[in-house]
């Protein structure tokens, strides 16, 4: 299986006089991270497959990088800023789902399933916003591997 997890491009700053982060979900990508978004997009649309599923988190800013890749997607509530890496986990049906699937979300969500899926000691692992891991599940002469196949950054596209 191939997971490839996307963190949302630069956004607006968190809203002033919002200590809840109520206005959290609605908030922008900046003019830079319409280009980082852009960037990503076209290095990815030419790497992933046809058959790939897209889950995209329902903030504004998540919705408008994957926008920039031009293919169809599905809005989960379960890649909300607050997810775990549990909830990621268990949409994405890891490591058991054939397709190979595209997730675009938050940190410290992304970090956190990063480290887990790959056994670091830390408890995270740290994703810049707009950047790539593109990671794979295989077994190797019967044990069970996660592998990272890349990570991309909107800087170096």
């Amino acid at each position: 299986m191939d997971l490839i997890l996307w963190r949302h491009a630069e956004a607006e700053d968190w809203p002033e006089g919002d200590p809840d982060g109520a206005r959290d979900l609605e908030r922008s990508l900046t003019p830079r991270g319409e280009k980082q978004a852009a960037r990503m997009a076209a290095w990815l649309d030419r790497q992933l497959p046809d058959g790939a599923r897209i889950f995209v988190s329902p903030a504004r800013r998540c919705e408008q990088t994957a926008l920039a890749l031009g293919r169809k997607y599905k809005l989960r509530p379960e890649l909300a800023p607050d997810a775990t890496p549990d909830q990621l986990l268990e949409l994405v049906q890891w490591p058991q789902c054939k397709a190979p699937i595209l997730v675009v979300g938050h940190q410290p969500t992304l970090g956190q399933t990063i480290a887990r899926l790959m056994g670091l000691q830390e408890s995270e692992c740290a994703v810049k916003k707009g950047s790539i891991w593109w990671l794979r599940h295989r077994d190797r002469d019967g044990t069970n591997q996660t592998v990272v196949v890349t990570v991309q950054s909107p800087e170096v596209m």
